[in-house]
């Protein structure tokens, strides 16, 4: 079994690196037309700095895996603002896809929960296009667009999942089919089980991005982790990328939907074991609140437990 390790967003070890700087539309109404330009410019400027800065750090650290941030352009999506960023900053976004395609990296998205296709407001539904559009279009200007994946959740029940689902096979139509293939979906903590987010993505041929704290958290009576990891598996094939994990822990029991800091080793290790005894490689996204630092402590105890070798910073064989 081998099995990569990455982390979300922002690197914790470097200096001021967040590549999520804001610029809200109400600091941007009150500037003038050029002042407006040069605000947006600066502030996606900087913030794709600090990706190329983490995409250097994480081939230093050899972490394979590293989820962009949705917030790299302010303003992309918002009605009164739309602006072509693809162009003026066409040299960095192909530095890096050109660094993660030359180093092998694993790079996604995942909009906020507000992306989802299952409401029955019209205006919900193109929303969500715009901003998995968005999303596409980051990637394409990368290069990444026939590797990256853009994540979402099904949505919400709005007091009936059986009628909510059926609205997400419609609504999907909307999405254009190059788009649709580089999505992926991810079973929730509170409303689309394992069982059925798998339902859905196998209907609609879309991989399943497995959340272990998530299953746990909402898990359906009667479901089988091996059961479910074998369906899970089934829906990467073809997709010429490993099944993907997202792996985190409770902040405790009170607050168990909440990410600790770091991921307990005794939490996931029944998941260890048991990819273990399937022999099932996979990736795993550390989505703890300490980030990188998480990830590297994570594959620094996994290396402890007898029968594993470490094979890089950032990846495991067991």
């Amino acid at each position: 079994m081998f099995i990569r390790f990455g982390y979300v967003s922002n690197a914790l070890n470097l200096w001021d690196c967040s590549p999520a700087k804001t610029l809200t539309y109400a600091r941007y109404s009150k500037l003038d037309g050029e002042a407006q330009s040069e605000a947006l410019l600066a502030v996606t400027e900087q913030n794709l700095e600090h990706t190329l800065r983490m995409i250097h750090y994480n081939i230093a650290h050899q972490i394979e895996l590293y989820r962009f941030s949705s917030s790299l352009v302010p303003l992309a999506t918002h009605p009164d603002v739309k602006w072509d960023f693809i162009t003026p900053f066409s040299y960095l976004l192909k530095e890096i896809g050109k660094l993660v395609r030359e180093n092998g990296l694993r790079t996604s998205f995942h909009p906020n929960q507000f992306t989802l296709f299952t409401s029955d407001k019209p205006h919900i539904t193109e929303n969500a296009v715009i901003d998995m559009q968005y999303h596409y279009d980051l990637l394409k200007g990368m290069g990444l667009e026939k590797e990256g994946f853009i994540n979402i959740h099904v949505g919400g029940a709005y007091g009936n999942k059986e009628t909510a689902t059926e609205r997400f096979y419609s609504n999907i139509k909307a999405l254009p089919e190059d788009i649709k293939q580089r999505m992926t979906l991810e079973n929730d903590d509170k409303t689309y089980t394992t069982s059925e987010t798998l339902a859905i993505c196998e209907n609609e041929g879309i991989p399943l991005m497995f959340d272990y704290h998530h299953y746990y958290a909402n898990k359906s009576d009667g479901d089988d982790l091996e059961e479910l990891l074998v369906r899970f598996a089934k829906t990467w094939e073809g997709r010429q990328a490993k099944p993907k994990i997202h792996i985190s822990s409770p902040k405790s029991e009170k607050e168990f939907r909440s990410h600790a800091d770091y991921v307990d080793l005794n939490f996931i290790m029944p998941l260890l074991k048991k990819l273990k005894e399937m022999e099932m490689d996979c990736d795993f996204m550390i989505e703890a609140k300490q980030k990188d630092r998480a990830a590297l402590r994570l594959v620094e105890e996994i290396s402890a437990v007898r029968g594993v070798k470490r094979l890089s910073g950032g990846s495991i064989r067991w």
